[in-house]
């Protein structure tokens, strides 16, 4: 038996929506394309459809996430996460996913937009911002991050982070900022 099958068997045995410590995976279906779907029928049953404009869907997506913040909400950052919370509140928290996602899957599907794509593009992009050799282990928004091209082994050269001179003749600080943030 290889070690994959024992691995499989183990997650099998699991509840739904959990896995070994230090792994995950989400299981294949249903796909994206499947909760557009089976949203679809639902809201179709119900002539919900008439209510379902890109302003409601998104109002109630926040809405959603709303919810799902105050899960975490007064937990203590030293907590081990969801993987320890109690059952009740594990259920919940899957719960609350589940909605951000039907809503954000509506609300892409109601504007065209084909989410595996839009993914794969965006990560594209952010590659393009975010090069390894500038932005491993950094929290720097990519407009942050030293412009134009310079080689790895440039960039893993110790940096001066003092201030530099502008064109105009003026310092910038071009260390980083004191609450860096990543932004997408």
């Amino acid at each position: 038996m290889s070690r994959d099958g024992g691995a499989a068997r183990e997650d099998a045995r699991r509840e739904p929506g959990t896995a070994a410590a230090g792994s995950f995976r989400f299981s294949p279906e249903p796909t994206l394309e499947d909760i557009r779907r089976l949203h679809a029928e639902f809201a179709a049953e119900r002539d919900w459809d008439q209510f379902h404009q890109p302003r409601n869907l998104l109002l109630a997506l926040v809405g959603e996430v709303g919810e799902l913040a105050e899960l975490f909400q007064w937990k203590s950052d030293a907590e081990p996460g969801p993987p320890a919370w109690p059952l009740k509140e594990r259920a919940a928290l899957q719960e609350e996913l589940s909605d951000v996602l039907i809503y954000l899957v509506a609300l892409a599907a109601r504007c065209h937009v084909d989410l595996p794509q839009a993914v794969l593009s965006k990560m594209d992009t952010n590659r393009q911002r975010y090069p390894v050799h500038l932005s491993r282990g950094s929290a720097r928004k990519y407009t942050d991050l030293p412009r134009g091209t310079i080689s790895e082994e440039q960039a893993s050269a110790p940096a001066d982070l003092a201030c530099e001179p502008t064109s105009q003749g003026t310092t910038q600080n071009t260390g980083p900022p004191a609450a860096a943030q990543h932004g997408s």
